[in-house]
């Protein structure tokens, strides 16, 4: 599984709404209201954990975070930078 599967996958088994729902690369998680503020934590730890880095201050937007081709970029921008 590559890097934007897993994200992907990670916001599908955590979403709490209704299990049939789908999520596209592009959908924005916030304005659809498939998560809170609580959940955007735990993602932020999970992108951390699962890819081994560490995210800063200007790295948290909520840009970064909506969608997950938004969160695959930013990674990858990262491991650039590294």
């Amino acid at each position: 599984m590559n890097e934007k599967e897993k994200i992907r996958d990670y916001i599908q088994k955590n979403i709490s709404i209704l299990d049939d729902v789908v999520v596209g690369d592009r959908d924005n998680i916030f304005e659809l209201g498939f998560v809170d503020s609580m959940f955007a934590m735990k993602l932020v730890n999970f992108v951390e954990r699962e890819f081994g880095t560490i995210l800063t201050n200007e790295d948290l937007s909520l840009l970064n975070f909506s969608t997950v081709e938004n969160m695959y970029g930013l990674l990858m921008r990262k491991r650039s930078n590294e």
